[in-house]
């Protein structure tokens, strides 16, 4: 056997056990959620054919020819009874792309369709596109909203590392053919992590915006932020507002953004969002939840203090260590809550609830009083109330 051969064989049943290798959650967890055992999505899981020439005249040595760097920060939808992810694929050469991988039962089983989406580019052509939250908006179509990344035109000479972040938008209707609008426009310098929410309000399209001085520091970017916009196709938001508030020594102290599209229930809309804080090794991304009112998005009804996923163990080392992030949920008929988050920029995840489960811990889990004081008398009416059943 040609040596060709030998490694094309190898490799292709090596990325089949992968692909096929069954989830498991973990054992017992917080109550709140369930991790499971693997990541679902992984550098590994991206086709062969993506990365090799496949031709052994051109090829002789099965050589990786396009590799993948990481799999991460995933959009996700549940249509039709399947779960499909649009993750943002980073090559080697630190583009980022956005690519579909559907599974049967959102826990294993994810495999990318044979080729990455042709995401239409503006007059004012992206360098780099990641992170999208879909949505399937009560307009009837599917939208996409992501990060599009430039080059700051006013940087320095010879600063090649300023930016400008602003959202793209894109729609679809059916996952494969995605037309490209004009991106959002606002007063902010910069804006990332902008969702569409899910339904009209007042007649307008609704976006939770992360408004930012600068491509990374928020400056005086006061938090998450919401805005409406007449059209979609021309989306411009003349006013925002801070609905959830950055705070000093918090989980949010540096930066927060919304994650997915939140999700709708009976006792407020559902957010899942991401907090930032400084630490002696940098920045760490951790996962919180907050409820808003039906009747007003606007108002936060329920906001159960700390953090509700951070990286553990392998999570933690990646790309860019100590973070988890998260930019896709979805519930299925039976309420059940799938959380697609990723760890350090490397990996795919999936934590797994119900509606249930997570009204219950937004509700009666207490806010974060802001003082050690006032932390540790919330811990001490715990134990007085837990002391006869002890």
């Amino acid at each position: 056997m040609s040596l060709f051969n030998e490694r094309k064989q190898q490799i292709l049943a090596q990325y089949e056990e992968l692909i096929t290798r069954p989830n498991y959650p973990e054992q017992l967890g917080n109550g709140i959620y369930n991790r499971y055992q693997y990541p679902i999505l992984t550098a590994a899981h991206a086709p062969v054919h993506w990365q090799y020439d496949l031709n052994p005249d051109t090829n002789p040595y099965f050589m990786e020819r396009l590799g993948i760097h990481c799999v991460f920060n995933p959009g996700a939808i549940y249509l039709n009874g399947k779960y499909y992810l649009v993750a943002r694929v980073e090559g080697t050469d630190r583009k980022s792309f956005f690519a579909i991988a559907e599974s049967d039962n959102g826990v294993d089983g994810f495999r990318f369709w044979d080729q990455p989406i042709v995401m239409p580019e503006t007059n004012n052509p992206d360098i780099n596109v990641y992170d999208m939250r879909l949505v399937q908006h009560e307009d009837g179509w599917i939208y996409g909203l992501f990060c599009t990344e430039r080059k700051d035109p006013n940087a320095a000479p010879g600063d090649l590392s300023s930016a400008i972040a602003q959202c793209g938008i894109a729609r679809t209707k059916d996952m494969k053919q995605w037309e490209r609008l004009a991106d959002l426009q606002t007063k902010s310098n910069q804006q990332r992590n902008v969702v569409l929410h899910p339904e009209f309000v007042n007649g307008k399209y609704a976006f939770y915006t992360r408004p930012q001085d600068g491509f990374i520091d928020t400056g005086s970017g006061g938090g998450i932020g919401w805005g409406l916009s007449e059209s979609i196709d021309e989306a411009i938001i003349d006013e925002e507002i801070i609905i959830d508030e950055r705070h000093y020594h918090t989980i949010k102290e540096v930066k927060n953004g919304q994650g997915p599209a939140p999700l709708k229930t009976a006792k407020g809309w559902l957010h899942i969002a991401h907090g930032v804080r400084n630490t002696a090794a940098g920045l760490r991304y951790v996962i919180y939840l907050f409820v808003t009112s039906l009747d007003d998005p606007t108002k936060v009804i329920y906001a159960p203090g700390g953090h509700l996923i951070a990286p553990t163990g392998e999570e933690r080392i990646g790309d860019v260590s100590n973070v988890t992030f998260c930019n896709g949920a979805v519930a299925n008929e039976d309420g059940r809550v799938f959380i697609y988050y990723a760890s350090s920029d490397t990996r795919c995840h999936v934590a797994t609830s119900t509606i249930e489960q997570l009204l219950d811990y937004a509700i009666h889990t207490p806010s974060d009083p802001l003082r050690s004081f006032a932390c540790v008398q919330q811990r001490i009416l715990l134990i007085k109330n837990n002391s006869s059943f002890l």
